[in-house]
């Protein structure tokens, strides 16, 4: 019988020796590719969503150009609370916007459970074509809003520096408070599940802004729903690899991590030495090149992306098996194309077996 297809981001994800250090990037089908622009059209990410043909070429696009470990769906944290009629958008260059914010408990009315064959067949469509365009060997990443970040949106009504609607309403209104991040839990558990049902191996969770939180608001008000979610998907789903990503974040890491997840997500903040040595030495980590270092140019990128493999070296001189080499945030849509693909060339070569 003929060996299986090695995976390298699903063994790296275990936490198992991989052909290669494996390498994705968060937003890598962006605005940076011209062939992304030729595609996605004008108006809402929303629109580019719903058409199941083009969403599957914009996933792959980057996966032909970088030649990538992963594809990550083409899609968006607020496809569900969209799609069950809450009236949530993304504005190009301002983000999801809201014009009837939620504060009240009658806004619960507008953000019903969500079913994703019933409200998003389009995306479903879009995981099938891409569960048999793919190469065995490049798994699709499902993924989702994790119930703070999608929270944060729907109550500002749009992205924020203070988020002051959203912390006041925890303080001043818990029992509404958690309600709506039970609901978005829901969200969350269904349309990952939903696309891990129909071809996608993995998945992340993104809670894109939960570093502007304290500790203790992070554990009172957002951990038992995060946590929720990462327990949910692994009953269904217990040898799916899940990642919990968050920017700026820390100070929370820890708590980030036991929420569940397989593997933790790092901005360029935090070394991956530094995590392992707070959160143990197995730990799986995926990240962290500075994304503004891919800006500098090529020699730049590639001394920072040196630097992240370096941080990943034992004492022996061996390489730790559980790392993803990503971005420590997602691609900047000024970014030069070809300094990615140089990137993913210098990680792969340098790292392979």
């Amino acid at each position: 019988m003929a060996p299986a297809t090695s995976v390298p981001f699903l063994d790296a994800a275990r936490g198992q020796p991989a052909a290669h250090t494996p390498v994705w990037f968060m937003r890598q089908a962006g605005r940076s590719l011209p062939e992304y622009r030729a595609v996605r059209g004008e108006g809402s990410i929303l629109d580019a969503i719903k058409r199941p043909d083009d969403a599957a070429e914009l996933t792959l696009q980057p996966v032909r150009r970088y030649g990538v470990d992963a594809a990550v769906l083409y899609s968006d944290i607020v496809v569900p609370a969209h799609a069950v009629g809450f009236g949530i958008d993304v504005a190009p260059g301002t983000g999801p916007v809201a014009p009837e914010p939620f504060r009240d408990h009658t806004d619960l009315h507008r953000l019903r459970e969500f079913e994703p064959e019933a409200d998003t067949p389009y995306v479903l469509d879009t995981v099938r074509t891409l569960a048999r365009e793919l190469p065995a060997n490049v798994p699709l990443l499902a993924f989702a809003g994790a119930p703070f970040t999608v929270a944060s949106y729907l109550v500002e009504g749009r992205p924020s520096r203070t988020y002051e609607h959203t912390k006041r309403m925890m303080h001043t209104v818990p029992a509404l408070w958690h309600a709506l991040m039970e609901r978005l839990t829901q969200h969350a558990v269904a349309s990952i599940g939903s696309q891990l049902r129909n071809g996608a191996r993995a998945f992340q969770l993104f809670d894109s802004w939960a570093g502007n939180l304290s500790r203790a608001d992070y554990d009172q008000f957002v951990f038992p729903h995060s946590q929720a979610v990462f327990t949910q998907l692994r009953e269904q789903f217990p040898d799916t690899p899940g990642i919990h990503f968050g920017i700026g974040c820390d100070h929370l890491l820890e708590r980030m991590y036991a929420a569940g997840p397989t593997v933790l997500g790092l901005d360029w903040r935090t070394p991956i030495s530094e995590a392992r040595r707070r959160m143990g030495a197995d730990l799986v980590v995926q990240g962290n090149l500075d994304p503004a270092l891919v800006l500098a140019g090529t020699e730049v990128a590639l001394e920072g992306a040196r630097a992240v493999l370096a941080d990943n070296t034992l004492a022996d001189g061996s390489r730790h098996p559980g790392h993803i080499f990503n971005l420590g945030h997602g691609v900047n849509p000024s970014t030069n194309p070809d300094v990615l693909h140089a990137v993913v060339d210098l990680v792969q070569k340098a790292t392979t077996r």
